[in-house]
């Protein structure tokens, strides 16, 4: 039996002499030896007792050595589990809880504070830094660099990825390795990927952006990659002419054309501009175009399905739209069990070889979101145009996507309502220049307290990851509601939904 990730991804990787990675430092690693840091990463983590099926959680910076424990992880039939740098240990706690990794695998800097963590959940604690140092390093030291491969089948999970749910409890999305092979083959094909292409690469690698989008496609298609620690547009503009493509959030973009190195020039030898994980705005569209001649193309995708639509590589790329779904993604979209007619709107409903395998340890959500005829509700609404693009109109959920990273608003609210002086909060997603989305918090105060919202934000600080922190707040003395007493969020968006563009 194959391992279906090993044998697409990686093992062409032994016999490649040309660089595979560029570093912002200029070093390149070839194929072969970034194959053989695979190697010793999957024997490291065989030697720590990982077998078929264990979870390997991470927490660790963007590094050559990173991607190749994720490589390692599938390769020796391990479920690879990436998370957010920026969670918090209240964070960590609940995902290693629930996930119960044989191998929590975090930066040294943190190895003392998290250790406690470990030991609770009866991980391996071992520790990676950005600059490649550690104690697994340590441990691949003495591995050697060839290694067999598990067998693995199509339906076998190569991955977990945790989203938001309608709770604010997080969700452990199970992705096996026919969803993550076929969602590569289908894009590559798609946007046109050779082995002539070099990716910039300046995503991070805990998101399904940047780990299974990029990484997997250039790993797929025998490209290289600029892999960038992360984005800063001096480096970026330094490296770009080495590139043919980027895939990039809206903050890229926006940032770029802010930079006055950024250029019709500086772009002539590109290939192809890729946005997702957030709403791009039209304006955005228009400005790069008119600077550098290229069209972003947008697509749209979520982390229980990688990509499900994308503009079209030839043809009209349409601002405001997602574009089309999939060759091998079924869409629809629905409302009161039907499908919409065309400028209807209603909730996008997916069915194909990339939507995942349900959540993980939560039978009873899986069962309301994943239906036993393989269609996956998403909670996004949309409507399709005379012209077939869809068009991403809001969220059933009310999920925040700021920056590509999901929000759930009732986790930052119940976090708000236990500040002093709070009687209850309202958290909105307002729309933002950078971040295409921003977290906004609308406060209620307690009868004779006079609130200040800075200092209400500042309370929560160290409680969330930063990118679940309010970029701003106001306070109001009552939430307006509806008849049945809810909170009405449509009006508070209405309202402030110039904030960020004051």
């Amino acid at each position: 039996m194959p391992n279906p990730l090993f044998d697409a991804l990686f093992a062409p990787l032994q016999r490649r002499d040309t660089a595979f990675l560029i570093l912002a430092d200029g070093r390149q690693i070839s194929g072969k030896a970034f194959f053989a840091l695979i190697a010793r990463a999957a024997n490291a983590l065989r030697a720590e007792g990982v077998q078929p099926g264990d979870r390997v959680a991470v927490q660790i910076a963007k590094s050559a050595e990173a991607l190749a424990v994720y490589a390692a992880a599938t390769s020796i039939g391990a479920v690879f589990l990436p998370l957010n740098t920026a969670y918090t240990p209240d964070e960590l706690d609940y995902f290693l809880g629930n996930a119960t990794p044989r191998v929590f695998l975090c930066d040294p800097a943190k190895a003392e504070a998290l250790s406690p963590l470990a030991n609770r959940h009866n991980a391996a604690l071992l520790t990676l830094d950005g600059a490649g140092q550690g104690s697994l390093p340590a441990l691949m030291q003495g591995q050697p660099d060839s290694f067999t491969p598990t067998d693995r089948s199509p339906t076998d999970l190569a991955a977990i990825l945790y989203t938001s749910g309608t709770t604010g409890r997080s969700k452990g999305a199970m992705l096996t390795h026919a969803n993550l092979l076929s969602n590569a083959e289908t894009l590559a094909k798609l946007w046109h990927f050779t082995e002539t292409d070099v990716l910039l690469h300046a995503l991070p690698i805990f998101h399904t952006h940047g780990l299974f989008v990029a990484s997997n496609i250039s790993l797929l298609t025998g490209g290289a990659m600029i892999f960038l620690p992360g984005f800063e547009a001096d480096t970026v503009l330094r490296m770009l002419p080495q590139a043919t493509a980027m895939m990039g959030v809206p903050t890229f973009y926006t940032r770029l054309l802010d930079h006055p190195g950024f250029t019709r020039d500086a772009t002539r030898h590109m290939r192809l501009f890729i946005s997702g994980s957030a709403p791009l705005l039209a304006e955005t569209h228009t400005e790069f175009e008119a600077r550098t001649g290229h069209r972003i193309l947008e697509r749209y995708g979520m982390t229980e399905t990688n990509m499900n639509t994308s503009n079209p590589y030839d043809g009209e790329r349409r601002a405001g739209t997602v574009g089309f779904p999939l060759p091998d993604v079924e869409l629809r979209i629905m409302a009161d069990g039907a499908e919409v007619p065309q400028g209807g709107v209603g909730m996008i409903e997916v069915r194909g070889p990339n939507v995942f395998a349900g959540y993980w340890q939560m039978p009873e959500k899986t069962r309301e979101e994943l239906r036993e005829d393989g269609w996956f509700l998403t909670g996004d609404l949309a409507t399709r145009d005379a012209d077939g693009y869809i068009q991403i109109v809001g969220r059933a959920k009310d999920l925040i996507i700021t920056g590509g990273y999901n929000v759930y608003p009732k986790e930052v609210e119940l976090l708000l309502d236990e500040v002093p002086g709070v009687l209850e909060s309202a958290v909105i997603g307002l729309p933002h220049p950078d971040f295409g989305e921003a977290v906004f918090a609308v406060l209620s105060p307690r009868k004779g307290v006079t609130l200040d919202p800075e200092a209400a934000l500042a309370a929560i600080r160290d409680k969330l990851a930063r990118f679940k922190q309010p970029k701003a707040a106001v306070v109001l003395a009552d939430l307006p509601r509806n008849t049945m007493g809810k909170v009405q969020k449509n009006l508070l968006r209405a309202d402030y939904a110039g904030w960020f563009k004051a």
